[in-house]
């Protein structure tokens, strides 16, 4: 199943909705709050790489977006949205570098993002464009004027990382259009 994503991009989609069903178990011994998800097949496999770190997912992952959607390479490039979080290995990052080789496009790691805040703990939608707003930029040395661009990210809850990204590569990159794909959507925006 792909969702249509709305937003000031060209066209945008997910893959699928991340969970299916999610039961609340309640609070673990850290005092974090526990559930019982049932992931979509995609969403397992994000997950899966996501927090567990496994990287053999990142091909299982490429296969079936491309698989699923037809002239990803007619696009220039591929960039992945910038890491809300560090980590030694940046998900987003393999899935756009694996899917641009796979396509046979370039690679751009163009954005970046000075916050290390995490957007996930923010539930006004206001305060979130904000803060990307302040954080978010285009790297040094980028060129992408008139480019048809593909932001990647692992998943779209509210679409404020993704809107932001493309202000600044419509604005400041130029680029000709920007095109969103996720892995995986929430069912909700929270």
């Amino acid at each position: 199943m792909s969702i249509e994503l709305q937003g000031n991009w060209e066209k945008g989609v997910a893959y699928d909705v991340h969970t299916l069903a999610s039961n609340y178990l309640g609070v673990d011994e850290h005092g974090h709050d526990r559930w019982d998800s049932v992931r979509s097949d995609m969403g397992e496999l994000v997950y899966q790489l996501k927090y567990r770190g496994d990287l053999s997912k990142v091909p299982e992952i490429v296969d079936l977006i491309v698989t699923k959607f037809k002239g990803l390479d007619s696009l220039d490039v591929v960039i992945p949205a910038p890491a809300s979080k560090t980590r030694s290995v940046q998900p987003v990052a393999e899935i756009a570098k694996a899917l641009a080789e796979k396509v046979g496009i370039d690679y751009l790691d163009a954005l970046s993002k000075s916050s290390s805040q995490e957007l996930k703990g923010m539930d006004a939608l206001e305060d979130r464009l904000n803060l990307l707003r302040d954080s978010m930029s285009i790297k040094p040395g980028m060129n992408l004027m008139g480019k048809n661009v593909l932001i990647v990210d692992d998943l779209f809850r509210s679409g404020a990382t993704l809107q932001v990204a493309t202000e600044i590569l419509y604005r400041d990159a130029k680029c000709h259009n920007v095109y969103v794909l996720t892995m995986t959507k929430t069912r909700s925006k929270r």
